[in-house]
């Protein structure tokens, strides 16, 4: 894996032509893909009224600050449960992107994301 800058440098210093190199490009996801997480945590938790204050701070700019903000300061018990489900979901996603590009076999990406599903939610 390597890295590369705004310059086409992988170094930082010394420009290449990317199209010299085999490469493959990540794009990065909408914000709304982690934004549905933080929803699917908040709509997936049993305590009725931690799932609504969570849904609440969700709402306009700002939602990414107000919800870590919200679960460290009122839930800190749900902490490691988000971490968990929200690096799982991650993982899978970036399994599957593997997958989509050829870099590794379907049976392996599926293996992986039967082995990494979303934890219970408390």
């Amino acid at each position: 894996m390597g890295y590369w800058t705004r310059d086409g440098g992988i170094d930082g210093r010394d420009p290449i032509d990317l199209d010299d190199v085999d490469l493959v490009v990540i794009e990065p996801l909408p914000s709304s893909v982690w934004y549905e997480d933080m929803a699917d945590f908040a709509a997936g938790i049993s305590d009725e009224r931690a799932g609504e204050r969570l849904s609440r701070v969700l709402r306009g700019k700002g939602a990414f600050r107000r919800f870590r903000n919200e679960l460290h300061d009122r839930y800190p018990h749900l902490v490691p449960v988000w971490n968990t489900f929200s690096d799982n979901r991650a993982k899978r996603r970036a399994v599957e992107w593997l997958a989509d590009n050829a870099l590794v076999d379907e049976g392996s990406a599926d293996r992986f994301a039967t082995g990494h599903p979303d934890p219970d939610l408390p």
